[in-house]
């Protein structure tokens, strides 16, 4: 019999993880403008559709299925999911050595990590990328990028970067935010920068919105690095506990940091300095004691602080509501500081981290995982939005006139806060 306590546990969590994505849409409506509002939401609910077919389709199967006989790819032979069902009723007449809960929840606890993680990349083309465009490149990323880098990195025995290389990644450093922001850059790289760019200032149209996005996203956090122990047992319960102080420190340190630089804090950077905590912390969270986590949390904010502030500004790219700045900075800091703050009893590979052992083992893996991992997603991000670009007619940007206008009329014919006539 399956342990009824891991089983509902598991479903919880799938349940969390899921509610991330809307609770993203408001995180990125609020930052939006107000004329892109409602288009910036639609790009990332519009990823629940997208993402949700693509993941039975085919996304399971390429991370999942398989043998393990190949280091950077599962498999064929879970197309369309076709045998879970009937893998669910085998597994309730005689249950699985070591199982702990039907293995079918699994293929919705991962979809709703593929959502989120797909979600994120919209962030850094908000405002200026057409919505058909941004369909057909997430349906090929989800399939061709995140799938195979889910295998590389969860895929065990055999998977290239968690066993060959044998870095750690408890809940998706790599597999989530590092793919999600540097696919965000290459993206808006190929598109080019918003019109009015450096010359004018971008703020945030809806404070409310972005609290409540982050308040859904923090919330559903909780699933997303608990559940990754896949247990309902005291690692899942560090896991929690990590996940809360880590994103506290990454407020405290962000309003910090504000307080230092501009004056006074505000409440968009407390938000993004907790999102830049959860960040940092997730692919440590089974892995490192909480004052550890708190140390991450301090660390990650000035580090994201300063991409954002800064080095966007010196290098000129336009990641519009800072995908790559909070989501792919704080991962690399989180996965570095893995290597370091690593419990060696804690740690799914020989190795402990640094700070703990003196050997560097651990902290070259994480340093090797994340240099993969960014080759892979750089590359592929490239030949996939060269190819969209091509549909799309050579062009993946919106036309001026709509750009100016606003993509929520020019693109979906709904206004986010219509004027009052007496007909609403």
């Amino acid at each position: 019999m399956f342990d009824t306590g891991s089983t509902a546990f598991m479903i919880v969590c799938t349940m969390l993880v899921a509610l991330m994505t809307p609770g993203l849409s408001f995180f990125y409506g609020g930052l939006s403008r107000r004329k892109n509002v409602v288009n910036t939401m639609m790009m990332v609910m519009a990823i629940i559709g997208v993402v949700g077919v693509m993941w039975v389709l085919c996304g399971w199967s390429f991370a999942y299925g398989g043998d393990g006989s190949i280091a950077f790819f599962g498999g064929f032979d879970q197309l369309g999911c076709l045998s879970a069902t009937n893998d669910m009723l085998a597994e309730a007449a005689e249950v699985p050595e070591g199982a702990t809960y039907p293995a079918i929840i699994d293929i919705g606890f991962q979809m709703a990590f593929a959502m989120i993680t797909c979600a994120i990349i919209t962030g850094a083309v908000a405002g200026r990328m057409k919505f058909g465009a941004l369909v057909l490149f997430i349906a090929a990323w989800v399939a061709l990028i995140y799938a195979p880098l889910a295998h590389m990195v969860w895929g065990g025995e055999g998977s290239l970067i968690g066993d060959v290389i044998g870095a750690l990644d408890f809940a998706g450093g790599d597999v989530v935010h590092i793919s999600s922001g540097v696919t965000g850059l290459v993206l808006c790289l190929l598109l080019g920068k918003r019109r009015g760019f450096g010359m004018m200032s971008y703020r945030a149209h809806n404070v409310p919105f972005v609290v409540l996005g982050a308040t859904l996203l923090w919330f559903g956090w909780f699933g997303f690095n608990a559940g990754s122990e896949f247990a309902a047992d005291g690692i899942a319960a560090l896991a929690l506990l990590n996940t809360i102080v880590a994103s506290a420190a990454g407020m405290v340190s962000w309003m910090l940091v504000e307080r230092a630089k501009v004056g006074k804090p505000t409440l968009v950077g407390a938000c993004t300095g907790l999102v830049a905590g959860l960040v940092a912390v997730t692919p440590a969270a089974g892995f490192v004691e909480p004052w550890a986590a708190i140390i991450m949390g301090l660390i990650v904010s000035p580090c994201c602080y300063f991409a954002i502030s800064f080095a966007k500004r010196k290098i000129g790219y336009d990641d519009a509501l800072d995908a790559f700045g909070c989501h792919s900075v704080g991962g690399v800091v989180g996965g570095i500081l893995t290597g370091v703050f690593c419990v060696p009893e804690l740690s799914w590979t020989d190795f402990g981290g640094l700070l703990y052992t003196g050997d560097p083992s651990l902290f070259i893996s994480q340093l090797a995982g994340i240099l993969i991992t960014l080759a892979f997603v750089i590359v592929g991000g490239l030949v996939i939005g060269s190819v969209v670009k091509a549909v799309f007619g050579g062009s993946l940007r919106v036309s001026d006139e709509d750009e100016a206008r606003g993509l929520d009329v020019a693109n979906h014919g709904e206004s986010a806060y219509p004027a009052y006539l007496g007909m609403d």
